[in-house]
């Protein structure tokens, strides 16, 4: 729930420290360090997955108006067209 939350309490990362201390047989220092690593190499990623996502919701928008843009323009050349198009047949 920490590390959804943002940041892991003492007693988490101390926990999380002697479970690997106690699994790897590294000093408790060691264990120590290494959770705080992974627990930074998580942080990155999640920002790193934010930037993403922000980059392709601004993509998504940008697509969008110019889509609608483009139906608009299509829309006003066709009733020009169209318009045009009655005259020469009135004409005739």
């Amino acid at each position: 729930m920490g590390l959804a939350s943002g940041s892991v309490p003492a007693a988490d990362r101390s926990y999380l420290a002697q479970l690997v201390s106690a699994r790897t047989g590294r000093t408790a220092a060691d264990a120590g360090q290494r959770v705080d690593d992974v627990i930074t190499q998580i942080d990155q990623a999640k920002a790193k997955a934010k930037e993403k996502a922000d980059k392709a919701r601004k993509a998504g928008i940008t697509t969008s108006l110019l889509t609608a843009l483009s139906l608009v323009i299509g829309a006003f050349v066709a009733s020009v067209a169209a318009a045009f198009g009655g005259r020469l047949r009135d004409e005739v």
